[in-house]
């Protein structure tokens, strides 16, 4: 019975003891476990911070070498002295000390780059690793100078520096500018890109520098000169987009674009109310009109960076306009000015440029809007070469239309001269051509800016943006000339339609249809034949007098005589070499002569006898008296007074 209790009292001694060592081991080895996971890093600061502010980071092979992960910042302990405890670190690791970014990272005390630093715990099993910081890499540094800010800024405000060195961020805190006694905000920055593009804020973009009218800046640019040291930055700040006055908001040149938009709304809503001629043309006018309107608004919007930040796309859809707005123009001509009733078969092909344009600008469309504005702010290559290519090919797409006017107006006068004896009232659609060559030209000038600045590494973006600002003033005048003539324009003499753009086939007419010539039957024509048409046409013309019809066309004098149009015109173009608009007004010259001659009107003006001969205006009679007697009625009226003819 004793045996037996002694072995119950052994056993349960055994086992108690089992327990123990169980714990026992079980501690020692999670102890050695914890113990082997940890490193504790210690570093002595000898060199002198390059930012006092910025903090002390470790960067490490195993945090993919993240320069200023929050994880991973040193806590400051005493003596310049400071520590880290990295918990689950590995056996073996590389790392190296920083100040939040690769642009302030240790080196040695002459600026140079220092090897990675590396660690063991097989050389170091106690895992505590001791450094000293002794010195920098010597990178580019820039010194920003802010001397005057606006006067309504915040007592209280924090300005901040942003751009492609730290990826737009407009509020980072160790881009914050500090206050010197001086009463200026300064903070160096250190970047080895070569060209830095930046702004200020105060922490975010609604509040961004501005204009002094509160209109967006273009990023302000350093080009990155040979010299590596620091570089002073001196700035003044206009104003921020969020704090401007009401009556600053908007500039002038702003004004005059809001105007703009506001008159071709008008002309939309004025221009199918008031004129029942040429409605057809008048459509595409209004289609125009349109166009212009909404690219000048868009445009005018896109240079807020308060529409910008909330429809970051505004600065995409003004581009459209390259290439939607010549082809509208042009059917606007090809309508007012030829006897068309429909456009071109292969009209279509006028508009295929804007179709590409579209789906090429459709990726950077559907991109987020966050993305998007870095791509535009940090100007990257893909976005950067779609708008130049845009640029200049809209630029030709554009010449080439605008030689297609000229063309279209020229062909038209010829048309017309052919067939009228009078004016057609064409000086403000060259009034229309001139202000689209000086876009052109402005335009031209442009790119011409871009590309020195590009090739000299020079600071033009002002002059770029002011030439593109004055382009679009320009343009926006056109609407003006259009609108007012197009609501005063009485029906137009349609000419006879020719091909002239390189996209259309012969456009369709309908035979005799309005003023165009009715077509000429099979006669004899020669030149025998044709001197009693001449004959009876001077007769006609002497004694009926048909000139003093101020709207006289070739087929009513044609009917006058009892001849077909093409034999009229014939016997005036082979016999006498003149156009139909030139031997009328020949008739009229002479009359005006024999009446300035007559002293039963010498109480008459000038232009009361132009206007009695068959003259519509005085600049078509100065113009024709000049052309056919080579002076000017002043000049005749001289030479009558002082007895010379």
């Amino acid at each position: 019975m004793e045996h037996s209790n002694y072995s119950k009292h052994m056993l349960s001694e055994i086992r108690q003891y089992i327990r123990i060592l169980t714990l026992s081991i079980g501690f020692f080895i999670t102890w050695i476990t914890v113990v082997k996971a940890q490193v504790r890093v210690e570093v002595e600061l000898v060199a002198t911070p390059l930012l006092p502010d910025n903090p002390l980071f470790i960067a490490v092979d195993f945090n993919n070498w993240n320069p200023g992960d929050p994880r991973f910042a040193l806590k400051k302990g005493e003596n310049n002295k400071y520590y880290i405890e990295l918990e689950d670190a590995p056996d073996k690791f590389e790392y190296k000390f920083t100040q939040g970014t690769w642009m302030l990272v240790e080196g040695t005390p002459q600026g140079e780059t220092l090897p990675n630093r590396t660690y063991e715990r097989t050389i170091n099993p106690s895992g505590l690793i001791s450094n000293t910081i002794i010195g920098w890499e010597k990178q580019v540094a820039y010194t920003f100078i802010i001397k005057n800010i606006p006067e309504n800024t915040p007592q209280d405000a924090r300005i901040f520096v942003t751009g492609n060195f730290n990826n737009w961020d407009p509020g980072n805190a160790y881009y914050q500018l500090k206050r010197k006694i001086d009463g200026t905000y300064q903070t160096i920055i250190y970047s080895d890109l070569e060209k830095i593009e930046y702004k200020f804020t105060r922490g975010g973009w609604p509040s961004v520098e501005a204009r002094s009218t509160g209109k967006a800046r273009p990023n302000r640019i350093i080009n990155r000169d040979s010299k590596i040291n620091n570089k002073s930055v001196t700035v003044d700040i206009e104003g921020w987009e969020d704090l401007m006055g009401t009556l600053h908001f908007f500039s002038l040149y702003d004004l005059l674009l809001i105007f703009s938009v506001f008159q071709g709304i008008l002309l939309i809503i004025a221009i199918p109310s008031i004129q029942s001629n040429n409605i057809d043309a008048n459509r595409w006018l209004i289609f125009s009109i349109v166009i212009s309107s909404v690219a000048i608004l868009l445009y005018l919007m896109s240079n807020y960076q308060l529409f910008v930040n909330q429809f970051p796309r505004l600065i995409l859809f003004s581009d459209f306009i390259y290439f939607l707005y010549a082809p509208v123009f042009y059917f606007y001509l090809i309508k007012l000015l030829f006897n068309v009733r429909s456009l071109p078969s292969r009209w279509y092909l006028h508009f295929v440029p804007a179709l590409i344009q579209f789906f090429a600008y459709l990726p950077f469309m559907l991109n987020t809007d966050k993305n998007f504005l870095l791509d535009v702010m940090n100007q990257k290559q893909g976005i950067i070469r779609l708008f130049l290519i845009s640029g200049v090919l809209g630029f030709l797409w554009n010449a080439y239309y605008w030689n297609l006017f000229r063309k279209t107006i020229k062909t038209y006068r010829l048309e017309f001269q052919t067939n009228l004896s009078y004016d057609q009232n064409l000086n403000y659609l060259n009034t229309v051509l001139i202000i689209q060559f000086i876009c052109l030209c402005l335009w031209a000038f442009s790119f011409f800016i871009a590309f020195i600045g590009r090739i000299f590494t020079l600071d033009i973006v002002s002059i770029t943006e002011n030439s593109i600002d004055i382009t679009w003033l320009a343009f926006s005048i056109i609407p003006y000339f259009l609108g007012y003539f197009a609501i005063h324009q009485s029906e137009t003499f349609k000419a006879a339609p020719r091909t002239i753009s390189i996209f259309d086939d012969v456009l369709e007419t309908e035979i005799g249809h309005g003023l165009s010539p009715s077509s000429p039957k099979q006669e004899d024509t020669s030149d025998e034949n044709l001197l009693p048409y001449l004959e009876k046409l001077e007769a006609h013309m002497a004694e009926n007098k048909p000139y003093i019809n101020p709207k006289l066309t070739l087929n009513e004098l044609a009917v006058q005589i009892k001849l077909q149009p093409h034999l009229v015109s014939k016997v005036i173009n082979d016999h006498l070499h003149k156009n139909f608009f030139d031997y009328i007004n020949s008739y009229r010259i002479d009359e005006f002569k024999r009446m300035v001659s007559d002293p039963k009107n010498h109480h008459l003006t000038f232009l009361s006898l132009a206007y009695e001969v068959g003259f519509n205006s005085k600049t078509a009679f100065n113009r024709s008296f000049k052309k056919i007697t080579d002076q000017t009625p002043r000049d005749y009226f001289d030479q009558v007074k002082n007895g010379k003819t």
